[in-house]
């Protein structure tokens, strides 16, 4: 069996280290790269060179952006004071994918956690706090995820902010699609909890 080339094999190991990608899939993509290497792989290395280059937080939210502030930000159609909060960059790609939210966003870069010594400073809620008072915010959304340290955060952040905003969380349950069957307890109890009037 014929080895691919050191400089192949370096790439097939740093892509096996993505998110998603195993070695064998790391394998099969860096080969179809290869193979389209005029179409694809050229412009993906300018294009990571690039972002390797130029991509950086948002000095606001957190996000990541090209500029000092991201788009989101700068955007004056979203200064309805609403803010988002979640736990990182990913949560915040999937609230916007949603089209659902025309606010703004705080991102925290994770939770807290005294076994790994995070505290409210590493998070940026001083930060949070400020952008309160600054921009007017009248609601604060807490879309952290139902872990025992996404909850433990979520219940600091609501006591910190307490009687200053509106803070509302997202709901709980059954999402759109689902069968009973296939869902976990913990999300049937929360969706039994959650119930409303038809």
């Amino acid at each position: 069996m014929t080895k691919p080339s050191s400089a192949i094999e370096t790439l097939i190991d740093m892509m096996a280290r993505l998110p998603g990608l195993g070695p064998r899939s790391a394998r099969r993509a860096v080969l179809y790269l290869v193979r389209k290497r005029g179409q694809l792989l050229g412009p993906l290395a300018a294009a990571m060179a690039e972002v390797a280059q130029t991509a950086r937080e948002c000095v606001s939210c957190g996000n990541i952006t090209t500029g000092e502030l991201c788009p989101i930000c700068t955007d004056p159609r979203r200064q309805n004071g609403m803010l988002c909060v979640v736990e990182d960059v990913g949560d915040l790609w999937a609230m916007e994918r949603t089209g659902a939210f025309v606010g703004r966003y705080h991102v925290l870069g994770g939770t807290l956690s005294a076994l790994d010594d995070v505290g409210p400073e590493e998070l940026g809620l001083p930060r949070l706090e400020r952008r309160i008072t600054d921009e007017n915010v009248t609601e604060v959304i807490l879309a952290l995820n139902t872990t025992m340290d996404g909850l433990t955060t979520a219940h600091y952040v609501a006591d910190l902010l307490e009687g200053r905003v509106r803070i509302t969380s997202l709901a709980q349950g059954v999402p759109v699609g689902g069968e009973l069957d296939y869902l976990d307890d913990g999300t049937i109890g929360a969706a039994l909890k959650a119930r409303r009037d038809l």
